[in-house]
């Protein structure tokens, strides 16, 4: 049986069910400032673009957030090198100023750890499109976390992104979802989520010692982290892939 899905909007008692589902995003990952100063705000002012799908059982297996954002505004135009971050940007000043949006964005998809494997990543895409089209929107974009991308990090994204099976379709498998939903690859952004922290954070977050200076590969990362051990501090810059669903 095809779990429900449902708009949050709808059903606003869901609220504490959707936000502490269980992933499995990396813990360094959700420690990007733009995102934790943005994205808990989705769920609470824009709850109409976040969907989640429940199980025969009712239990909530998958949520997906976007947001609404004008792209075709003064100064912008092209989507951003800075994806992830300046979306989310983009859509609350938006927000904040009245500005009427003309496109949505895919901020996150996320799968409950004990329900992967069973396409509801798909799923949840294909309904994320139908709520954009339903409120008037002509396209979805989504800055792309490739999900294979962490098992080659010193491979440029700009090679790995083209990389295709004999069928045409993307050979990484996150891409290759999204592919298959209609979109097509628009760009990279270079820097589309960034993490500065302390040594002692990444250390906590990851159980490695950092403790050498230079690039160091974390496992999920997609690129490695710079380690300045003298000035205490590690940087991961993460490149996205831009992709355009036409509505």
């Amino acid at each position: 049986m095809q779990p429900k899905t449902s708009i949050l909007a709808d059903r606003p008692d869901m609220l504490e069910r959707v936000v502490g589902m269980a992933d499995s995003w990396p813990e360094f990952v959700i420690q990007d400032l733009v995102g934790a100063a943005h994205f808990p705000r989705i769920a609470a002012e824009l709850p109409e673009y976040v969907l989640f799908a429940e199980d025969e059982q009712g239990e909530v297996v998958a949520n997906a957030y976007s947001v609404p954002f004008a792209l075709d505004a003064k100064g912008r135009g092209r989507l951003p090198a800075n994806g992830w971050d300046t979306v989310l940007v983009w859509a609350f000043s938006d927000l904040r100023r009245g500005v009427r949006p003309d496109t949505v964005s895919a901020i996150s998809v996320s799968v409950a750890p004990q329900a992967q494997g069973r396409g509801l990543s798909a799923l949840m895409i294909s309904a994320m499109r139908d709520n954009a089209r339903d409120r008037g929107f002509r396209e979805v974009v989504a800055p792309v976390r490739p999900n294979a991308k962490h098992l080659e990090p010193d491979t440029p994204m700009e090679e790995y992104v083209h990389r295709v099976r004999p069928d045409g379709l993307p050979q990484d498998p996150w891409l290759r979802v999204h592919a298959r939903a209609g979109a097509t690859i628009d760009s990279v952004a270079p820097a589309s989520m960034t993490v500065s922290a302390a040594l002692d954070d990444w250390r906590r977050w990851t159980g490695l010692p950092f403790d050498t200076s230079g690039d160091i590969e974390v496992p999920g990362a997609l690129v490695p982290v710079r380690c300045e051990v003298e000035r205490g501090y590690a940087v991961y810059v993460e490149p996205n892939v831009w992709m355009r669903h036409p509505l």
